[in-house]
């Protein structure tokens, strides 16, 4: 057997053999003590927890509405098409053809919600469109305002959901037309160099 073999041998030995230490018991606790403790555990526990807007029910009916969304994807990749994606060209008059489908997205979602895009609730395929309808209607919000989940985010030439701004200012969102499906994506406090947002409801 090695040196050091028997060292942490005789130490596990002499562990064994040492006297036991006294445990200290708690006395028992009253009902109030009870209480007052888990009310304090939980009143601690909600002022860790980072607070949230929310957002407007319209936004809350369309996060809804998109969460179960995440992963429908072009079939065949590349083709902006798919029997799902035809159902959110629907949401727009005339229900045009295959062609980048991000605003058709939005406007099934809010459709979905109950508070359709456009001045007839017509809904619309392109994000110029949707930006415009939604700075003539007094929904708009600039680029560098403090999104809520549910709001629209606009880019040039794309479009999404916010779903949620974490406590650093980072934005998180579900967009149409992200890498060829619906995706969760994430961008810092600028919302990934976002031109503005609409607030819907």
């Amino acid at each position: 057997m090695s040196l050091d073999a028997t060292l942490t041998r005789i130490a596990e030995l002499q562990s064994l053999l040492a006297p036991p230490q006294p445990v200290a018991t708690a006395a028992p606790a009253t009902t109030a003590t009870a209480f007052a403790s888990a009310l304090q555990g939980a009143t601690a526990t909600t002022a860790a927890a980072p607070l949230s807007t929310g957002g407007t029910p319209a936004g809350q009916a369309m996060l809804a509405a998109v969460r179960p969304e995440v992963g429908q994807t072009e079939q065949p990749p590349g083709s902006n098409e798919s029997p799902r994606i035809a159902q959110y060209r629907q949401a727009t008059a005339g229900a045009p053809g295959p062609g980048p489908w991000c605003a058709y997205f939005v406007s099934w979602a809010a459709r979905q919600a109950g508070v359709p895009i456009g001045d007839s609730g017509q809904g619309y395929g392109r994000v110029d469109d949707v930006m415009a309808w939604g700075q003539r209607a007094g929904k708009a919000l600039p680029a560098g305002s403090t999104p809520q989940p549910g709001d629209l985010i606009v880019w040039d030439e794309h479009i999404g959901i916010v779903e949620s701004v974490g406590a650093d200012g980072s934005v998180n969102t579900i967009e149409g037309n992200s890498s060829d499906s619906v995706a969760r994506r994430s961008y810092g406090s600028d919302g990934g160099g976002a031109v503005g947002y609409v607030r819907l409801g």
